[in-house]
């Protein structure tokens, strides 16, 4: 799906989407109605409405096979986040055992990494416009800095040693999330997902196809689901981008003052 379905509120989004599939509903069961008559009614009729619950199976396994890979994303995201501020801060604690000199230095890059991360990084994400080609150079400065020390005993050394571990870290969980902003639900499960769809509404039309009442009640609730699975896929499809984006406010924890514009 485009980035316009994914930024738009998440109100916005449940109209759109509900209002959609219901229009397609309507149309499925205007056109089923005007071509039910003489012998096509007969032949619809006997459409056997054993069907349904195979067709409404298969569907059901669709939204949990790629909901599966919506939810995986998502989980991998928060952990790569979690886990680079979780390492930037351990970097932070490994800073106060050198001279104030290099806490200091430390620090200021620090905040430029986070601060580039959350005003440029993020928004390149959402964009899916984010690479690896560049490196972080605040956090590769950073690691030089810290394979640089001249550390003056065993406690020193295993602080150099544990902050050069910490920024690597760092480093590992922020391609993971761009890797990850790449992610989505491709075209082809889309594809799919809305063609067993179709197939499950025409099909419901066909076996009410003689009792509007029961078409309208039977092709309403099942477009009822089909909207609330399409809603909650597309709602976490994008993990950087909509209402429920994940945030760099677990980076912006470790030093507040650097989302602070200035």
């Amino acid at each position: 799906m485009n980035n316009w379905l994914h930024e738009l509120p998440l109100p916005l989004m449940a109209l759109v989407v509900f209002g959609l599939t219901f229009l397609i509903t309507f149309a499925i069961q205007r056109a089923i109605a005007a071509l039910a008559t003489g012998e096509r009614a007969k032949s619809f009729k006997a459409v056997s409405p054993g069907m349904l619950p195979p067709l409404g199976i298969i569907f059901g396994l669709f939204v949990a096979f790629t909901a599966a890979q919506v939810w995986s994303d998502n989980d991998h995201a928060n952990a790569a986040i979690d886990r680079e501020a979780s390492a930037l801060r351990a970097a932070m604690l490994l800073g106060a055992n050198f001279p104030g000199d290099v806490q200091q230095r430390l620090t200021n890059l620090l905040r430029a990494y986070i601060s580039d991360a959350a005003s440029r990084e993020w928004p390149a994400m959402a964009d899916r416009s984010a690479d690896l080609r560049s490196p972080p150079l605040p956090l590769v400065d950073a690691l030089q800095l810290a394979l640089s020390l001249k550390p003056d005993g065993a406690g020193a050394v295993a602080a150099q040693r544990d902050m050069a571990t910490a920024l690597q870290t760092a480093l590992d969980a922020r391609r993971q999330r761009i890797l990850i902003s790449h992610a989505g639900v491709n075209g082809v499960k889309w594809s799919c997902l809305a063609l067993q769809a179709l197939c499950a509404l025409f099909a419901i039309g066909l076996v009410h196809s003689d009792n509007r009442l029961a078409s309208t009640l039977a092709l309403g609730l099942f477009a009822t689901g089909i909207a609330a699975s399409v809603l909650l896929i597309a709602a976490h499809d994008r993990p950087f981008v909509g209402q429920l984006a994940l945030n760099p406010e677990p980076l912006l924890q470790v030093l507040p003052e650097a989302g602070k514009k200035p």
